[in-house]
C-alpha cells in the first residue's frame, strides 16, 4: 500500500475555497482506480492548515492519479489559496500483524 500525506498553510481569507476545493479533490480521487481512500482534513491546532491523507493500492495507482489533469490543477489551484508552497510525502506502507492494541 502507498500512503501519501499532504499539508497545506491556508490563506485565511481563501479558506472557505480551499476546503471545498480540497473536498472536491478528495471525492474525485476516491473513485479513481486503486484508490482506498483519499480525505482532507482541517488542523484542529491550526484553522488554516489542511492535511490530506490517501491511500493506494500500489505506486501504479499513484502514478495514474498524478497522471489525471484535474490532479495537476488542484495542485496549482490549492497552492493559489496558500500562504506557502503545499508540502507532500509519500511512503509505501505495510500493516503490522499482532500490533499490540
Amino acid at each position: 500500500m502507498i500512503v501519501i500525506t499532504g499539508t497545506v498553510s491556508l490563506d485565511p481569507n481563501e479558506r472557505d475555497a480551499a476546503i471545498r476545493l480540497g473536498c472536491e479533490h478528495s471525492a474525485r480521487s476516491r473513485v479513481e482506480e486503486g484508490c482506498v481512500s483519499h480525505n482532507c482534513y482541517i488542523d484542529a491546532e491550526d484553522a488554516n492548515r489542511m492535511h490530506f491523507f490517501e491511500q493506494w493500492r500500489d505506486m501504479e495507482a499513484v502514478q495514474m492519479h498524478f497522471a489525471v489533469p484535474e490532479s495537476g490543477a488542484f495542485v496549482q489551484q490549492i497552492g493559489a489559496l496558500a500562504i506557502a508552497p503545499p508540502e507532500i510525502s509519500i511512503y509505501s506502507a505495510k500493516p503490522i500483524e499482532g500490533a499490540p492494541f
